[in-house]
């Protein structure tokens, strides 16, 4: 077997068992918070849920461009490894807190050490063919997307033998584990860049924002998290208006995310493919343009069944969202640079994580629920005429530039 599709293989089953372990507590957050820290008022709960959920996103976005640039001097593999040992110890210690304050600082550490989906990122992206880049992020996309599915069943099931505080240090153990699948298994061959060729952070930022189309694919970033997000803080509370009840919510809300995340998982390797054949531009264009119709119709159900149909068929056309801009920005960045690159992306992966959910959260709460689904489609729309301005009449050619 290549070298890069080995490394491509040990990365997706290690994502895969990643993802797992990040999303076994997640969900569970704001009953973490109320049974073991003492918070018991309702609006205090989902307030600091959201400020501790948040919390990753911030010092993570703030750090990413510093940790892609020194995978690109020293190495993607050993950024993963440097992400994945600290972060196990950092999520073990969290089973431990006594605060809300410790919680807080803890995931605040957690963010700032974290990386290591960027950082695989980036070294699948140095290594696959670039005529297969778009297969290549759809499978790494599938692993992560099934393991975020999978997570909240397995946090769940032994949330009520083991309790909060043990998952924690099952995730921590399980984050272990893949760091060092990869460090035995996964291969690199790094050639460190001429120390006359190394550049500094700020003339990076400089290089990296004048570069046609990467503040472009930036902006489409924010949006497609933003898009995937905005719906999470009223999922649960538009599942239950439906139900016109308490039954089961827990059970109906997770079968509308899992299909989704199924749906996606199907979806993603697939529009790889076509991205490589036709270009990724336009898959990317067709799958904005089909994903904000079908946010339409979703603001205007009156069953759950209706729910989980419309977003299956949303997440096969966000399968092809993510993947279209990782093999996006290979295709448009030197090799010496392509850390950098996304390492900048991921805060805009950040950003629009963190901005999707308050301001969902806001129109759910002054305006209606439906009005979200509404939102996100308009947002989505404007994203696609965005991409077909700015991308897809000026289809992008690869470079291998080194000054870009």
């Amino acid at each position: 077997m290549e070298s890069w599709k080995r490394n491509l293989y040990v990365l997706c089953f290690a994502m895969f068992i990643v993802m797992v372990a990040m999303s076994m507590i997640m969900p569970f957050l704001p009953l973490f918070i109320q049974q073991e820290l003492g918070i018991s008022d309702p609006h205090q709960v989902t307030a600091w849920a959201g400020i501790v959920f948040g919390a990753n996103f911030l010092t993570a976005g703030l750090v990413s461009p510093i940790w892609g640039s020194l995978a690109d001097k020293y190495g993607r593999k050993i950024m993963i490894l440097r992400s994945g040992f600290c972060m196990s110890v950092i999520i073990t210690l969290t089973g431990f807190v006594g605060s809300i304050w410790q919680l807080l600082g803890l995931r605040l550490l957690n963010g700032t050490v974290g990386g290591i989906i960027p950082a695989s990122t980036a070294l699948v992206a140095s290594s696959a063919p670039r005529e297969q880049a778009g297969w290549a992020q759809g499978m790494l996309q599938s692993s992560a997307v099934a393991g975020g599915i999978m997570g909240p069943f397995f946090g769940g099931l032994l949330a009520d033998h083991i309790g909060f505080r043990l998952i924690f240090s099952c995730t921590g153990l399980l984050v272990f584990l893949a760091t060092l699948l990869i460090t035995v298994t996964v291969k690199e061959s790094f050639t460190p860049p001429p120390a006359r060729e190394q550049t500094s952070f700020r003339e990076d930022a400089r290089l990296i924002f004048s570069t046609r189309p990467l503040p472009a694919l930036f902006f489409v970033t924010v949006m497609i998290q933003f898009a995937l997000f905005s719906i999470i803080p009223v999922l649960p509370i538009y599942v239950q208006s439906l139900l016109g009840g308490d039954d089961r919510v827990a059970f109906y809300t997770g079968l509308v995310a899992a299909a989704m995340g199924l749906a996606n998982v199907l979806a993603a390797p697939q529009l790889g493919k076509l991205g490589d054949r036709y270009g990724s531009h336009k898959v990317l264009l067709v799958c904005l343009i089909a994903a904000a119709l079908i946010f339409i119709p979703q603001a205007m159900v009156t069953t759950v069944w209706q729910l989980i149909v419309l977003r299956f068929m949303l997440g096969l056309c966000l399968g092809g969202l993510l993947p279209a801009v990782n093999a996006l920005l290979r295709r448009s960045t030197p090799p010496e640079r392509v850390s950098r690159v996304y390492g900048y992306n991921n805060t805009f992966v950040c950003l629009g994580s963190m901005l999707g959910p308050s301001i969902g959260g806001l129109v759910a709460g002054y305006i209606s629920l439906s009005g979200v689904f509404l939102m996100t489609s308009a947002f989505l729309f404007l994203n696609a005429v965005w991409v077909a301005y700015s991308l897809a009449r000026k289809p992008i050619h690869e470079t291998s530039d080194v000054s870009m």
